[in-house]
């Protein structure tokens, strides 16, 4: 069956608009966790977390639970120690997201007297903290008519509007957060936010939208909703080889603590050039994704190498409390299963 035709144009009707989507997310609204607090340390914490971790992924493992358990306020996590923060964000990936959130707590600690800014514009000053986490923040826990753009509402809006150009490029963001705030509910925002938000997670999904059944489908332009919206072209990835040595002594494994960009403050397996390793006995070839890198580590069972400058390594019994990247940690354990066996 072909779309339904529109009959409203969003912008031009959005009393409208805004009512009929009001309408239909305050009876199918979901239930999370940062939905059911006004805290704005907790929403932050969310919108961080949330940045490049899928909602299912946050959810299944209780992440956002268990870092608040770890960390309730700003105070708690502005004294942890790196070690202490990165083991409690292990495997939610792109750890300076975490990292900064640190820095904005300390801020808020040491610039706003441990009192959260609840302006966007000021929100936006803090470290990590971009337009739309700003927005969200000062939305969600302030209900400021701050407007966002994600990239739910970035799908919707392209839509609504028919928006033929890249949403990404300079001009689209001018057009699309334009078109957010045009939109926004200023007595509403908090609910008008979400409601977008959801629209986009669940009728006007990426790849089979759901126009028989939308809540707005008068109000929508397009007619090829599954075309929209443009983007610019993905980034590639990059393809990576890595050599590793591995070492286990009265059942402690040898570690080397990483200070490169990628492995700041983790735990890895120490690294070496394929020519270093092409005499050793080779003993398991692993293949991983980590941001926009695909991974190949080669292992070798070596007594420990010989030390690089600036490196750091030590004899580790215990791993469970130190930040390890989720994929060095597996190998680790099929390895350790292994001998145990």
């Amino acid at each position: 069956m072909d779309k339904p035709r529109a009959h409203y144009h969003p912008v031009k009707n959005k009393r409208q608009f805004r009512n009929t989507l009001l309408g239909w997310f305050q009876e199918n609204a979901k239930s999370y966790p940062w939905r059911e607090t006004t805290d704005p340390w907790a929403i932050l914490v969310s919108e961080i977390m949330l940045q490049q971790t899928t909602v299912a992924s946050v959810i299944a493992n209780h992440r956002f639970e268990n870092f608040l358990h770890e960390f309730p306020n700003i105070e708690a996590i502005s004294v942890a120690s790196e070690e202490k923060v990165l083991r409690a964000w292990e495997g939610l990936g792109y750890y300076n997201r975490v990292r900064n959130l640190q820095k904005a707590a300390q801020t808020i600690l040491q610039d706003y007297e441990g009192k959260f800014p609840s302006d966007a514009e000021t929100l936006e000053t803090l470290p990590g903290v971009g337009r739309y986490t700003a927005g969200a923040v000062s939305s969600f826990a302030f209900d400021h008519p701050a407007p966002i753009v994600d990239g739910n509402i970035a799908r919707v809006l392209s839509r609504l509007l028919d928006y033929h150009k890249e949403v990404d490029s300079t001009e689209g963001q001018k057009v699309i957060w334009k078109t957010a705030g045009e939109l926004l509910a200023p007595s509403k925002a908090r609910l008008f936010n979400s409601a977008l938000m959801e629209l986009g997670q669940t009728i006007c999904s990426s790849k089979s939208p759901a126009c028989l059944v939308c809540p707005v489908q008068s109000f929508c332009q397009t007619k090829s909703p599954s075309s929209l919206p443009i983007k610019k072209p993905r980034k590639k990835f990059v393809q990576i080889d890595e050599h590793a040595f591995f070492w286990i002594e009265n059942k402690r494994i040898l570690l080397s603590r990483g200070h490169d960009s990628r492995r700041k403050g983790f735990w890895k397996l120490p690294l070496r050039s394929p020519e270093e390793c092409s005499h050793l006995d080779f003993l398991s070839q692993h293949r991983y994704t980590i941001t926009h890198h695909r991974v190949t580590l080669y292992l070798y069972h070596a007594k420990p190498p010989h030390l690089l400058e600036d490196e750091e390594y030590h004899f580790i019994s215990e791993l469970s409390n130190l930040p390890i990247a989720t994929p060095i940690r597996k190998i680790l354990s099929a390895k350790v299963s292994e001998l145990e066996r």
